[in-house]
């Protein structure tokens, strides 16, 4: 297995300074570290499918924040603890992606569908506090900043903390970076290494807070480079305590790996407990699937929407997952979609998204906390079978759950053990498959509904 494929995110892209500064990546078994938790009972005959049939896909867009250029800020302060590895002309760099672009971005993802996570880095490379004031703007645009924030990614994108400062670690206690200038005080390192889940979980609460103070709303969380590698466990038990402590987040999620090879990309459902009681609880590990091959972190390595998917539709790495049904995640860095003005990312992406409805009529885009949420009831929903009776017991509420049924009639089903019981429509084909409706072939028959928390029982 190569390098590129063996590492994750920041790592995928910084190996090669980071191994000659003798930094440790903590890849490999401590990928699998996370614990499952509790598993229900399913029946023979019925699983729980993708929503709808179709295949999620999804954009992960990392080292975004109100107007912080976070590459020409950070830069420098990478560089000032690897001085061999960094040497970009930072001082070139614009200061600021300015809102217009984000306007633009967000009108055509939405006019598009496009939907994924968006981070907002709550002290973006110590420059200033998104919930205060940003030395350099005005304070009424940084209000305005974060309003275009709310108001046209919110819907349609989850809004993440890549931790508080994606450079220096910030002393919670005072607000202020610690003044060791080292790979171990450095958020993208070593920091993480032996914290446990109450270190870390302060750490995340921090970050999170200051987005709650800034009007925003946060179901998960995204570490930046390195942060959490060696603690696996503890990273997912403080994303599970500090999502629900500040946001009363049902169903936290975090986004830590991606892998461009042949390891499975479906999200893990980690730490499943209490599903049988009034307070059911998870946290789940989104997984990329892409390198960042569009404009790179810091804006200046050009990518290519062939490695997403050929021009001919024939192959790439978006095809590979979603031949296999898998949620298809793709990663980019918000400087690099800016492209320094050149919007050379937004354009790969732009043709990414052309190529990939050209080719596909069954894909369904989602934000991270959609495919958590739906990812947590396909996995933690007990589903029993007594006779043409499907009995559906939900820790969670899921719209658009999709099962397929073998050995039924073709009969009508409806949804009872609810106030009122509810006929499905059929559909006429297996892509017009929605919430409300059933189809039927020779082997299977397929029924999706918006699935409540309780028990719900399917009749034909």
């Amino acid at each position: 297995m190569s390098m590129v494929t063996k590492l994750n995110r920041r790592d995928f892209l910084r190996a090669a300074s980071i191994a000659a500064a003798g930094v440790p990546l903590g890849i490999g078994e401590s990928v699998l570290g996370q614990e499952p938790g509790q598993r229900p009972a399913r029946a023979e005959g019925v699983e729980a499918i993708n929503p709808c049939g179709r295949v999620p896909v999804s954009l992960i867009i990392d080292d975004s924040t109100c107007l912080v250029n976070m590459a020409h800020f950070g830069i420098p302060q990478f560089a000032e603890v690897f001085p061999d590895q960094y040497k970009q002309d930072w001082r070139k760099l614009p200061r600021e992606i300015p809102d217009a672009f984000v306007r633009k971005f967000g009108l055509w993802c939405r006019q598009h569908g496009v939907k994924g996570k968006y981070s907002i880095v709550p002290y973006p490379a110590c420059v200033g506090w998104i919930d205060r004031f940003l030395p350099g703007w005005s304070k009424k645009e940084l209000e305005e900043s974060a309003n275009l924030v709310r108001e046209l990614m919110m819907p349609d994108w989850d809004i993440h903390p890549e931790m508080i400062s994606h450079t220096r670690v910030i002393d919670t206690r005072t607000g202020k970076p610690y003044p060791e200038a080292s790979a171990r005080y450095m958020e993208n390192w070593q920091w993480t290494d032996g914290r446990s889940v109450d270190e870390l979980t302060d750490y995340m609460r921090y970050s999170l807070r200051i987005l709650q103070s800034a009007g925003f709303v946060c179901e998960g969380i995204t570490t930046p480079g390195g942060f959490g590698n060696g603690v696996r466990k503890e990273l997912s038990q403080a994303t599970l305590a500090s999502c629900r402590d500040v946001f009363k987040t049902e169903i936290p999620h975090y986004f830590r790996d991606l892998f461009t090879d042949d390891q499975s990309v479906k999200p893990r459902v980690e730490y499943a407990a209490g599903l049988d009681g009034d307070d059911p609880r998870c946290v789940v590990s989104i997984i990329g699937c892409t390198g960042d091959w569009f404009g790179g972190w810091d804006g200046l390595e050009r990518g290519s929407a062939d490695k997403f998917i050929t021009a001919d539709l024939a192959s790439g790495r978006m095809v590979e997952v979603i031949e296999k049904s898998e949620p298809a995640v793709m990663v980019c860095h918000w400087p690099g979609i800016y492209f320094n003005g050149e919007e050379a990312g937004f354009d790969i992406l732009k043709e990414v998204v052309k190529r990939l409805h050209s080719r596909y009529n069954h894909l369904i885009w989602m934000n991270l906390s959609e495919i958590s949420r739906y990812w947590a009831a396909k996995e933690l929903t007990q589903i029993s079978r007594d006779g043409a009776r499907i009995i559906v017991k939900a820790p969670f509420a899921c719209p658009r759950f999709t099962l397929r049924l073998s050995g039924l009639s073709s009969a009508p089903p409806r949804l009872t053990g609810l106030d009122t019981p509810v006929a499905l429509r059929k559909a006429g084909s297996p892509l017009d498959l929605q919430s409300g409706s059933w189809y039927s072939n020779e082997k299977n028959t397929f029924v999706c509904f918006d699935l409540p928390k309780g028990t719900t029982k399917l009749e034909f």
